[in-house]
């Protein structure tokens, strides 16, 4: 089991936006093997995130699922293209990675 992480303040973490978005498209970064293209909508429109879950997901079957996403992290620059959000999932101490996936209304703030 990982070490806990160093403290926040409980205003560090009302910063964070965090929200349930749609994955509405996604594609295979080229020439990597575990990044992938996601668009999803927020809510409040579209935006493209970068992630590196695609060893473990195909990209299709990402398609429709709603997930929790950080909406105000800096952008970032990956292979070219401009990561605007960043997926919320867990991993365990091999290395899997579960999605984190809900049914609530699109856009709807997570607590």
């Amino acid at each position: 089991m990982e070490k806990q992480k160093e403290n926040i303040t409980f205003d560090d973490f009302l910063k964070l936006d965090v929200k349930i978005c749609k994955v509405i498209g996604a594609e295979r970064v080229p020439k990597t093997d575990k990044l992938l293209k996601l668009t999803i909508e927020t809510g409040d429109g579209e935006r493209t995130a970068v992630t590196n879950i695609g060893s473990q997901f195909e990209p299709e079957t990402l398609i429709g699922l709603r997930i929790p996403f950080v909406l105000n992290l800096e952008p970032v620059t990956m292979r070219g293209i401009e990561s605007s959000a960043m997926i919320l999932a867990s991993s365990d101490n091999s290395g899997d990675v579960n999605l984190l996936t809900s049914d609530a209304k699109l856009g709807s703030v997570v607590i």
